[in-house]
Formats: C-alpha cells, sequence, structure tokens
C-alpha cells in the first residue's frame, strides 16, 4: 500500500465545459468531452467523491473509477467506452 490520502477530493467548480477538482494542493480540469461519464451528473453526483489512494477517485453515485494519472495525461488513457 502506497500509504492513506488525508486530505479529501473536492470539487472547486463545475461550468457547462466540464469541472475542476482539488486534490491537495493541485487542481484539475476535467472536461466533459474528455470524461463523458460526468456530463450529465447533477452537482451532488460529481461533489461526492472518494480518493481512497493518492492514484485512484471513485464517484460511487455515478459508479465512475478514475485513475488521477488519467486526468494529467488523458492522452496516455485512450477513451475506451463511448458514453
Amino acid at each position: 500500500m502506497h500509504g492513506i490520502t488525508t486530505s479529501a477530493a473536492e470539487v472547486t467548480n463545475v461550468s457547462k465545459h466540464g469541472f475542476w477538482l482539488l486534490l491537495g494542493d493541485e487542481e484539475l480540469l476535467l472536461p466533459f468531452d474528455q470524461f463523458p461519464w460526468f456530463k450529465q451528473a447533477t452537482v451532488e453526483q460529481l461533489t461526492t467523491v472518494e480518493w481512497p489512494t493518492p492514484d485512484h477517485l471513485y464517484w460511487p453515485q455515478l459508479d465512475v473509477d478514475l485513475s488521477v494519472s488519467s486526468i494529467r495525461r488523458p492522452q496516455d488513457f485512450p477513451l475506451v467506452s463511448q458514453h
């Protein structure tokens, strides 16, 4: 195990183009065109996010798991699911 994340993940802004996620001192943009699973989500669904390990995020209300690496470098993780 790599350690336990003590900070919570926090959604700081939502727009029609995507949303911003604060992980510790790093803020990441998740554009809906690259992360289509979130496009129809409610604010409550987006903001209910768990950060169980440094490279794993989980949205339980949407049943979506993402690697933090896939947000930082989406070009390294081609979109597999068509939504």
